[in-house]
């Protein structure tokens, strides 16, 4: 589980910058993708921190 939330947050990030570096995309479409790969840095990222080790060993 942990491994597929690690694989989609690095695909979003190349997403992200792929889109902004070297991709020539419309407005629109620059918009779309970037948004996009927002949406699975911020889902996965959150998947990443709910499925942390716990911690806390008492």
């Amino acid at each position: 589980m942990r491994s597929a939330l690690w694989l989609l947050f690095a695909l979003g990030i190349a997403v992200n910058v792929w889109s902004t570096t070297f991709a020539d995309l419309g407005t629109g479409a620059e918009i779309a993708a970037k948004v996009a790969s927002g949406v699975l840095v911020l889902g996965s990222g959150t998947g990443l921190w709910l499925t942390r080790p716990n911690r806390h060993t008492a």
